[in-house]
């Protein structure tokens, strides 16, 4: 049986960033940053279930 952890090669976590160097207007914009990419995770969250639940309406037996 395959095992899907062993598909993929683990991803590198990532290093958070020192805030204690940064200014008041780059932490403002990196705030910005992170929640653009939060919302394009939620949207990709949404696109992925919207998939998985039209793959498994056709498996459905009425």
């Amino acid at each position: 049986m395959i095992n899907p952890d062993e598909l993929e090669p683990p991803r590198p976590a990532l290093k958070p960033l020192d805030l204690q160097q940064m200014s008041i207007g780059e932490l403002k914009d990196y705030i910005a940053s992170l929640e653009a990419e939060i919302n394009r995770c939620l949207a990709m969250i949404t696109k992925k279930e919207a998939h998985k639940s039209g793959i498994e309406g056709l498996f459905k037996t009425p």
